[in-house]
């Protein structure tokens, strides 16, 4: 597809044919503000339909945390705020509610660097994930399933977390994220600090959560070519904004994406790194 720069997000019967689901949560043409001075995201449109995965990628900088703090009602913690557009989950706006009530809707982010609590054991941070929650007997039921998904917590359920190496605490991360039983999972660089093969176990689970359990994941990732291996549909993001958008095999067709992104050229690999910023813009939006 080509590239966009403030465009607002598909159609949402667009999106039904396309990737086969209608629309979850809708971003249009957010903008938002770090101590009422740092523009941060500066039109920024994007739509994850019902039961898809879908991949923001990008480098560093490019507002990808923002978009998803902004959706899960965080930024007011870092002194920032949405200062123009809509965020819609279900047809409702969120944009502005607390985060804790955009939880309660079904929205549960994970954050960059697993954020789990260092001095709870596995199994009492699994139950901070439930807290919202009162059904007792639906969240043993889903402690199972957690379990079931990630078979070395239940060894470890006694095990204080800080102890935990980086790949189970990236596990707890999600599988405290199961807890909430999300409609939305917003995944911020699960790859983050992982050796390979256990990237490939965590996107394996991610995939299976997903086509299991029906939970929409927007997936943030510089890691791009495991994050388009497991989307259904992917958005690229430089400065703020949207610059190149479309279903997952075209972006891995796209001369610029495999170069910029996945390190491919004609002539061998190549890291988007080594282009210069102002070359890989003007590409994007001609």
């Amino acid at each position: 597809m080509p590239g966009r720069g403030n465009a607002s997000p598909l159609p949402a019967l667009f999106f039904d044919r396309v990737v086969g689901g209608s629309s979850l949560l809708v971003l249009n043409n957010v903008e938002v503000i770090y101590d009422r001075v740092i523009l941060v995201l500066k039109g920024m449109s994007l739509t994850v339909p019902h039961g898809k995965i879908v991949a923001l990628l990008g480098a560093n900088g490019a507002g990808k945390t923002t978009t998803l703090k902004a959706i899960s009602g965080l930024l007011k913690a870092e002194n920032g705020e949405v200062t123009d557009g809509t965020i819609e989950f279900m047809g409702q706006k969120i944009s502005g509610l607390d985060a804790e009530e955009i939880v309660r809707r079904g929205i549960f982010q994970v954050m960059e660097g697993r954020r789990v609590f260092e001095h709870l054991t596995v199994e009492e941070n699994l139950l901070a994930g439930a807290y919202t929650r009162r059904d007792r007997h639906g969240i043993k039921q889903d402690m199972e399933k957690v379990y079931s998904y990630f078979p070395r917590l239940r060894q470890l359920k006694h095990r204080i977390a800080g102890y935990l190496s980086g790949g189970e605490q990236q596990m707890l991360a999600i599988g405290r994220a199961l807890m909430a039983r999300p409609k939305v999972m917003l995944l911020d660089e699960p790859s983050l600090g992982l050796a390979p093969l256990l990237v490939q176990e965590i996107f394996r689970i991610i995939k299976a959560i997903n086509e299991q359990e029906g939970t929409s994941i927007l997936l943030v990732e510089q890691n791009a070519g495991i994050a388009l291996g497991i989307a259904h549909y992917g958005y690229i993001m430089e400065n703020g904004r949207i610059v190149l958008e479309g279903e997952v095999e075209k972006l891995r067709e796209n001369e610029d994406v495999r170069e910029f992104y996945l390190g491919l050229t004609e002539l061998g690999k190549k890291s988007y790194r080594d282009v210069k910023h102002y070359k890989r813009r003007k590409r994007w939006l001609s």
